[in-house]
């Protein structure tokens, strides 16, 4: 395999630098592009989202490869590349494939199990088709990586972690404030997770929401979807005056709300609900009078998390995948060089019944014909058995050693024009996404 990924994310980044690597809509063809153009860069897909963004990419040079992506982020978020390799991590070949894989299932989000990045991921890849930057390798990727993912949510459940945490959250606050219809809620993060909790708080009856949130884009495009509010994060002390019920989840790396920000309350209860991982909101909150502070501990108390079982589920689900797709990806390595091979018998034969032609010349045309068909025949029966065993094989580990072996021995090269031919005849759409299926 040669796929690369290069990304950063919520465990790697504070939010400030997520938020300016991260890639507009509206950005997105200009930057697959200029990744697609760089010569070892065959195919591209960019997933983008408020917590994580990552360059995943057929590449013919590792370091190189690794380099131009790093670049090209840094330019369009106008960072120095210094400054943001410390963020970085790089995954390649079988890690590549498994940590798309465990993204797509929610494992290795902020809250564990939420299922708006596999909606994410699709859009990431519809993009990059539509682009024309995903090939055959990155449309298989993709593909097992989505049907990953769904097959953790029907088997495993751990998709409703968002929604549980969210629901169960909001549950407290009710039962401390007798009801939510009529409250101002205050929400801190306008990322999947605050968009989630608002959409929750409006089914609930809560139509006075301020969000609060870094980008001020970002927060105002929210805040206009529910008939909101948007602030700056510098504007929270004085919209907690004014709340009864604060949810943050920003996915920052420190403290956003410090303890002093809460004020005297006048007898107003308020309901802190910190669902962020890191925690946003200083926990010496919690001893002002008043005050109910809420975290992922206490909800995971109430069950609302993901439990362990669930995880260790969906894990299993994720190495089982991985196994199936690195064994097809084998198999498929392996094809180019069988095709190589008969393409070099076919050879053989077609220039031995040209020698024929010469030698006899007068030859009845049928009877030709039926000694070429007896030739063919003991030459397939000669490669059926290997070029079937050498494709078993080429799905256990080091599989790889076989099919060269077959290309040492026999000095094919699967990349001459006759065998290239001979694959375009097999496979008259191999070139396509979904040609290696």
């Amino acid at each position: 395999m040669t796929v690369l990924v290069v990304g950063l994310s919520h465990r790697t980044a504070p939010v400030s630098v997520l938020e300016r690597i991260a890639v507009p809509a509206d950005d997105v063809r200009k930057t697959v592009d200029e990744l697609h153009r760089a010569e070892m860069i065959s195919e591209v897909l960019l997933l983008s989202t408020c917590n994580r963004i990552e360059v995943y990419a057929d590449v013919a040079r590792f370091h190189p490869a690794v380099a131009e992506i790093t670049s090209v982020l840094a330019r369009h978020a106008g960072l120095e590349v210094s400054d943001l390799t410390e963020h970085l991590y790089v995954h390649f070949a079988e890690a590549a494939a498994e940590h798309l894989f465990t993204v797509a299932s929610g494992l290795d989000s902020m809250v564990v199990g939420e299922s708006q990045i596999l909606g994410q991921l699709r859009a990431a890849y519809s993009s990059g088709t539509e682009i024309g930057s995903v090939g055959t390798v990155l449309h298989d990727l993709a593909q097992t990586a989505l049907h990953v993912g769904k097959r953790v949510q029907t088997e495993t459940g751990v998709d409703r972690a968002g929604a549980s945490v969210v629901s169960v959250a909001l549950d407290r606050a009710e039962r401390v404030l007798g009801g939510l219809a009529g409250r101002r809620a205050l929400l801190i993060g306008a990322g999947s997770m605050g968009a989630l909790a608002a959409a929750t708080l409006t089914r609930r009856g809560v139509d006075d929401i301020v969000v609060a949130n870094r980008s001020a884009e970002r927060g105002a495009v929210l805040a206009q979807r529910i008939g909101g509010r948007a602030v700056g994060l510098a504007d929270i002390p004085a919209e907690l005056a004014a709340a009864d019920l604060v949810l943050s989840s920003t996915g920052s790396t420190g403290l956003v709300v410090e303890a002093d920000a809460v004020g005297d309350r006048a007898g107003r209860p308020l309901v802190v609900l910190d669902i962020a991982l890191p925690r946003d909101v200083d926990p010496a909150v919690a001893v002002r009078p008043g005050v109910e502070y809420v975290d992922l501990e206490a909800l995971r108390a109430d069950g609302a998390m993901v439990s362990d079982a669930a995880v260790a589920a969906a894990t299993a689900v994720v190495a089982a995948e991985l196994e199936g797709y690195l064994a097809a990806q084998q198999r498929l390595a392996v094809a180019p060089t069988v095709t190589a091979l008969r393409a070099r018998a076919n050879q053989v034969i077609d220039t031995e019944l040209r020698r024929l032609d010469g030698r006899v010349p007068d030859l009845d045309p049928a009877e030709r014909r039926e000694v070429a068909d007896a030739v063919r025949r003991a030459v397939e029966k000669v490669l059926h058995a290997p070029t079937v065993r050498v494709k078993e094989l080429a799905a256990t580990p080091g599989g790889d050693q076989y099919a060269a072996a077959l290309r040492e021995l026999f000095d094919l090269d699967p990349a001459g024009p006759q065998s290239v031919a001979a694959m375009k005849k097999a496979t008259p759409d191999a070139g396509l996404p979904g040609g290696a299926r």
